[in-house]
């Protein structure tokens, strides 16, 4: 029987285990419930991809079952494997057994074809340690299987995934192929450190999930019943918002705006200031540079109206701010003019007659050596040569 009738049912359902839920993310849910095919939902880390999974487990009363993927997994970690222990433990046991079988055995080769003979023995489901996979087919009940962060595994193992998400099936060569008695709800989650392959994505329904808008990031906040007040908590909201707008390396999630507001909650906040918010946002910030960007902006993301002092950095309101901003740039206006007197007197200083002597190169040359050391010019030389330089410019 279908565990949802409509898709406000599923959102009602959601919301009920603390879940928010918006159409798109709902109508995706109920299709996957009507149509028995893996889920794949992709987004930024801290959107609520794993708190999905957990939603649908809980409001369809089915046991969850996690596969957390990483790199360097491989199908026995995912899939099952031999308890190699409880194998040894039986040959230990019934090694009086297995002398009673071959004592009467005339050659090597019978004793191996006696206990070919028995393999099944000790290579049947008595020895196999399932795994997420091969539990969630074994399962006598239906089940929600999570595979968390399938982008953080090994293309080899997206490849053992494709016969569990397209026929609800494991084989294991020993004994055989196991099919689930209930097509489990499958959910991965994805952070898009890399690309899957196609053939992943081709089995799975796919959503994107994003940023919650403001409204529905404040409706989270109130079913988390954080503790803080309905205008502190709007106003928290649209700092994290503006935060999530900074060239950040891990931006703010939803938990994390959940945590900061208890947080705020617990120092006992009641309105959001700059310094508070200072205090504490290294509850959403996780990297010294992003910390020092969140500090730098959050002045103005917490009082948009605040008028920063470009000289000191503090932020002021008002006629007050203004004045003093410019009786200040006032009094640089009057040291940058007398700077530049000092100036031009100390380079009119350099420059005075007789400073340097007669070998010092680029020296002014007295007015008497003109005429006695240096090749006059002829006057017709001069005019041919403003000329075609005249001439020159009106070409170009």
């Amino acid at each position: 029987m279908p565990y949802f009738d409509t898709v406000d049912d599923v959102t009602r359902a959601l919301a009920g285990y603390g879940y928010i839920a918006d159409r798109q993310l709902a109508t995706a849910v109920f299709v996957q419930t009507r149509l028995d095919k893996p889920l794949l939902v992709e987004g930024p880390a801290g959107v609520g991809k794993t708190e999905l999974a957990k939603a649908v487990s809980a409001a369809t009363g089915r046991r969850l079952l996690r596969l957390q993927c990483y790199e360097g997994q491989d199908d026995t970690k995912a899939l099952y494997e031999w308890d190699y222990g409880k194998q040894l433990l039986y040959t230990q046991i019934l090694r009086e057994k297995i002398g009673q079988l071959l004592e009467d055995a005339p050659d090597l080769h019978t004793a191996i074809e006696r206990i070919a003979q028995q393999e099944s023995a000790f290579f049947s489901e008595r020895f196999l340690a399932p795994r997420p996979l091969l539990e969630a087919v074994h399962s006598p009940d239906p089940v929600v299987l999570l595979i968390d962060e399938v982008d953080r595994a090994d293309e080899a193992l997206e490849a053992v995934l494709l016969e569990m998400l397209a026929e609800y099936q494991v084989s294991v060569p020993e004994i055989g192929t196991f099919v689930a008695r209930h097509p489990p709800c499958v959910i991965l989650t994805s952070n898009n450190t890399r690309d899957l392959s196609a053939a992943l994505k081709r089995r799975c329904l796919h959503l994107f999930l994003d940023y919650p808008s403001a409204e529905r990031e404040l409706e989270i906040l109130r079913s988390k019943k954080t503790g803080l007040p309905e205008a502190a908590a709007e106003h928290l909201v649209r700092v994290v918002r503006g935060l999530r707008g900074l060239d950040l390396r891990k931006a703010p999630s939803i938990s994390e705006t959940v945590d900061w507001a208890r947080t705020l909650a617990v120092l006992g906040v009641e309105e959001i200031a700059p310094e508070v918010l200072a205090d504490t946002v290294s509850v959403v910030v996780k990297y010294s540079r992003d910390v020092q960007r969140a500090l730098d902006a959050l002045p103005s993301l917490t009082d948009p109206n605040a008028a920063v002092n470009p000289r000191t950095g503090d932020a002021g309101h008002g006629h007050a701010a203004g004045h003093d901003h410019v009786h200040g740039h006032d009094r640089e206006h009057d040291h940058a003019h007398d700077h530049d007197a000092e100036a031009r007197t100390e380079r009119a200083a350099k420059d005075r007659p007789g400073r340097h002597d007669d070998n010092y190169y680029g020296a002014p040359t007295p007015a008497a050596s003109v005429g006695s050391g240096a090749r006059a010019v002829p006057v017709g030389q001069g005019s041919r040569s403003f000329a075609r330089g005249l001439a020159r410019r009106r070409v170009l």
